[in-house]
């Protein structure tokens, strides 16, 4: 799952970035309403982190905007206006959540998990294709029954693909969905990762090259 962290303090934003990447999320950041525009406008993100007041403005006007176009990504708001009239205005002005400052990280990571549970509720915990299975709820994976150990990015990539089976999916859709905004997109952490994932599936193979683009997640050939 990937999160957006707004918030234009600096140690305050690692603070919440570090605690979120701890409890395997990916996290971006951006410093101001500006930068997370472009990020979201560019990506898709499971939930964003939004400080209130920003440099360039109060981020509730911001959600309320995307909201009226649509926009269903859950929101928690970070701030440190903390009446009732405050938080009914963030709520109001399309908010999921608010939590006031000083906060616990631990609390605020719990009630993103939490929203992103709530967003993610409508798709299959279990997914399935041929003899392979994945738990995303548990983050398990099964070939055939037996039980596989995969690494957080082979994990990510793996439930990615196995959500779209037989699509071709692109090597920079992996790395935007997969990776953070600082990987270079012409990098081959896609090709290494994939790698790891065959030896470990076994055969008969069921992620296959689209040469030029990417992967395609199919029955064995």
């Amino acid at each position: 799952m990937r999160v957006m962290v707004v918030e234009d303090d600096e140690n305050l934003r690692l603070a919440v970035t570090t605690e979120l990447l701890g409890t395997g999320l990916r996290v971006d950041q951006a410093a101001d309403i500006a930068a997370a525009d472009a990020a979201l406008s560019a990506g898709r993100y499971d939930c964003v982190v939004f400080d209130r007041m920003l440099p360039d403005g109060d981020a509730i006007g911001y959600v309320h905007r995307r909201r009226q176009q649509g926009w269903a990504v859950p929101v928690l708001f970070l701030t440190a206006r903390d009446s009732v009239a405050d938080r009914v205005a963030g709520f109001a002005q399309g908010g999921d959540d608010y939590l006031v400052k000083p906060f616990a990280v631990a609390e605020m990571a719990a009630r993103v998990h939490a929203l992103v549970r709530r967003a993610g509720s409508a798709r299959p915990s279990v997914l399935r294709h041929a003899d392979l299975v994945v738990d995303c709820a548990r983050r398990e994976v099964r070939r055939a029954g037996v039980l596989l150990t995969l690494t957080g990015k082979e994990f990510a990539v793996l439930e990615y693909l196995i959500a779209r089976p037989e699509q071709a999916v692109g090597r920079a859709e992996l790395i935007e969905h997969c990776w953070d905004t600082r990987t270079d997109p012409m990098a081959n952490v896609v090709d290494v990762v994939v790698r790891r994932l065959r030896v470990k599936l076994r055969e008969p193979e069921l992620i296959h090259t689209v040469r030029g683009h990417g992967y395609r997640l199919a029955g064995p050939r």
